[in-house]
């Protein structure tokens, strides 16, 4: 299965229906906005404009007046009341006619801006509720998002798809993970990158795997740590949930003493010890600190050297001063060696 390849496909015919309705309301709020933007005057605008004209015209009537008047006052026909009535009547006029036109100007300028705003939010508003319903459409279609395999699939044809229900699981099976979980002293051992094997139930030969997570806190139930092993699988011979077994090398000791764990024993003052075999043949229990352990073996830090003959094998009921004699080895122990 390839990413974006069609996967479910649920009936969307109410959605769809949904889709054209609000791609009418785009239309008719797009229509709405462009005779807003682009027709006539509105007509609260034209009654404040027609005012202003008449007040316009008003004002030229009243400024001639009163320059008649002052002419006929200076040829002495024409009293000066009757000319500074004249005056008074062109000052009125003038302010009646700055005040209409001031008015007129806010109020084309008000409309226009509102009516424009109105018209702009009813169209917005329709391009959301268009862009939701197109979604609401996309959303009946399941699409891979990666390339994978389908490893699940809860639904058959016909069924409801409840909300928060997984419809389909896929995964890319091309490499896995195993997760286990370690003592901390054991992950502390270990870096990202590090080789491990495991093995698989009904594969013969262990697989090459590496370490690709380290969590940085300790499971709070368990205190352990837990690890990610990454390994191959482009053929896709393993399968997901598989239990495994597995297998890392942590840290390398060069030249290290070990010994087997059957050779620690508690030392007289109660720490970790082995039983050291004197030159004169008897035993003395000796305090050593110990590194790695494994399941075969156990580092010997200081302590005792490689050269000392150590007791491996029940040494804890040997006291100091313990005559023994050191044998060879069996037949069957050389055969085992062998």
């Amino acid at each position: 299965m390839r990413r974006g390849q069609l996967l479910v496909s649920l009936d969307d015919r109410d959605l769809k229906g949904s889709a054209v309705e609000s791609s009418g309301m785009v239309t008719s709020a797009q229509a709405n906005y462009t005779a807003t933007t682009q027709t006539t005057i509105p007509e609260e605008v034209k009654k404040a404009e027609l005012e202003t004209t008449q007040l316009k015209a008003a004002l030229e009537i009243a400024s001639r007046t009163a320059r008649e008047r002052q002419a006929l006052y200076k040829q002495g026909a024409l009293s000066g009341r009757e000319a500074d009535a004249a005056y008074a009547g062109e000052v009125q006029a003038q302010t009646a006619y700055d005040a209409a036109r001031q008015h007129a100007a806010l109020l084309e300028q008000t409309t226009r801006v509102t009516d424009r705003q109105s018209a702009q939010g009813q169209l917005t508003s329709a391009q959301g509720k268009l862009e939701n319903a197109e979604a609401q459409v996309s959303f009946a279609t399941l699409r891979s998002p990666i390339d994978g395999v389908v490893t699940d699939r809860p639904l058959f044809p016909g069924e409801t798809a409840a909300a928060g229900v997984p419809a389909v699981t896929v995964m890319d099976t091309s490499s896995l993970l195993a997760k286990l979980h370690l003592a901390q002293a054991s992950a502390q051992k270990l870096r990202l990158g590090h080789s491990a094997k495991v093995t698989v139930p009904g594969v013969e030969d262990p697989v090459d795997a590496t370490v690709s997570f380290i969590s940085p806190a300790l499971d709070p139930g368990s205190t352990t740590v837990e690890v990610w092993l990454k390994l191959p699988n482009s053929d896709g011979r393993f399968k997901v949930g598989t239990p495994v077994h597995a297998v890392m090398q942590g840290a390398t000791v060069s030249h290290a003493v070990q010994l087997p764990p059957g050779a620690i024993v508690p030392a007289d003052d109660g720490s970790t010890g082995v039983v050291v075999v004197q030159p004169d043949g008897t035993v003395k229990k000796q305090s050593v600190k110990v590194g790695i352990r494994t399941a075969d073996a156990v580092q010997i830090l200081f302590g005792v050297a490689a050269a000392d003959s150590v007791v491996t094998e029940g040494g804890y009921g040997l006291d100091n001063g313990t005559k023994v004699t050191v044998g060879k080895p069996s037949a069957a122990a050389e055969g085992d060696k062998d």
